[in-house]
């Protein structure tokens, strides 16, 4: 099989043992062999004997590469948008008031129902195409805007489709019990019952990478939770959850106890959650955008996190009530700004942790049997990335060795 070298660049490995921040190699070299990188370094280090094997070579023209970027949280196949909400939250209604009367999450499941493969399909695509032009390779998509079976089967299948269509990988989470519908209204654990029965026959179908709840006060209790990890894990399915946004449940103790790949939003997170989730090796996933969008206050708590080692990634959180955000390097920024991290510690977020936040262990650094997944950038340094508001300097993206 020909090799392919990349030289003139600058790699940020994002190697979490590297001497330098980022894993930086000012003047680098990347060896690809089909959709694996061969090997990866210095230039200066390169054998001249593997320069003889490369059938192509590529001048990155001084850009910076990075591992391909992964957004690890969203919600991206739906129909519809909820802009009447974001002005009646403009006018002093809560999230929690809009979604008690009937909206938030129910009016998107309506408006996803409604909607037939294509147009959903056609309708994500939009919000896709836009992750795609800066550098993701990887992408999360939730289900939970169905509901019912047949729904959330179109949803999945969708989601599915979309990575099947376009270049990059696609981790379906299976997200039933998102809300109750209004079918199953004042009988939550009847509708427990449905999610355990879809869970089952649509694992069965290959449509399910990971399962997904919102434990929180206005969804699903810490006790009907378990019982949806319970059967995940049975079935042998990762499990991630959606914790302490609104307030503490315990659901970081819950979701660690089952070995959670991640816990996300963690805004109410207690010193007690932080410890579980790091004797477990869960990720914390921060949404900025939700936070942002909601206008919330109380900002997860970093600080704990990184004195308890809990790897933290960052994502968009796409989804039509939340954060309708189709820019991760926008989450980037708000990371910094709003969150306080560092440009280091965001851009792991987006690739290193985010990987690890999927269970993936072949992507989010550079290195020698990695995935050949990686963009080149039209910045000098890596904190750029996390700079400039609206700035598009992806120059190219490489998926499975392979220009995208």
């Amino acid at each position: 099989m020909s090799l392919q070298l990349w030289t003139h660049c600058k790699l940020a490995t994002m190697q979490p043992d590297a001497a330098l921040p980022y894993g930086l190699i000012e003047d680098g070299a990347l060896v690809v062999e089909g959709a694996v990188l061969h090997w990866v370094g210095p230039r200066r280090e390169l054998p001249p004997q593997l320069v003889q094997r490369c059938g192509q070579q590529h001048d990155a023209g001084g850009a910076l590469i990075t591992p391909g970027l992964i957004d690890c949280h969203t919600h991206l196949v739906y129909a519809g948008d909820r802009s009447d909400e974001f002005e009646l939250r403009l006018n002093g209604a809560s999230y929690e008031a809009i979604a008690r009367q009937g909206g938030g999450i129910a009016s998107t499941v309506q408006a996803s129902r409604s909607a037939s493969p294509e147009d959903l399909k056609r309708q994500s695509r939009v919000r896709l195409q836009q992750l795609l032009a800066e550098g993701v390779t990887t992408l999360e998509i939730k289900s939970g805007y169905g509901l019912a079976l047949a729904h959330e089967r179109k949803c999945l299948q969708v989601a599915r489709d979309l990575g099947r269509e376009n270049a990059l990988a696609i981790r379906s989470t299976f997200l039933g019990a998102h809300a109750l519908p209004s079918e199953f209204a004042g009988r939550p654990d009847d509708y427990i019952d449905e999610v355990l029965r879809m869970m089952v026959l649509l694992h069965a179908e290959g449509l399910v990478d990971a399962v997904d709840a919102f434990c929180e006060r206005i969804a699903f209790s810490p006790a009907q939770t378990a019982r949806v990890f319970e059967t995940a894990r049975q079935l042998g399915l990762p499990v991630k959850l959606h914790a302490e946004q609104l307030s503490d449940s315990g659901g970081a103790q819950l979701a660690a106890s089952f070995g959670a790949l991640s816990c996300d939003h963690l805004e109410w997170l207690s010193q007690e959650g932080a410890q579980a989730m790091a004797a477990a090796g869960s990720v914390a996933v921060l949404l900025p955008g939700a936070f942002y969008f909601l206008r919330e206050t109380r900002l997860p708590p970093v600080d704990l996190l990184r004195r308890q080692r809990v790897p933290i990634a960052i994502s968009t959180d796409c989804n039509p009530g939340s954060s309708p955000c189709s820019s991760l390097l926008l989450m980037l920024n708000m990371a910094c700004t709003l969150f306080r991290l560092t440009p280091h510690e965001a851009l792991a977020g987006v690739t290193r942790h985010a990987a690890q936040a999927l269970g993936l262990r072949d992507r989010g650094v550079l290195a020698a049997g990695m995935r050949a997944d990686f963009v080149l950038w039209d910045v000098q340094r890596p904190a750029q990335l996390s700079y400039a508001l609206g700035a598009k300097p992806c120059i190219q993206t490489i998926f499975n060795g392979e220009p995208r």
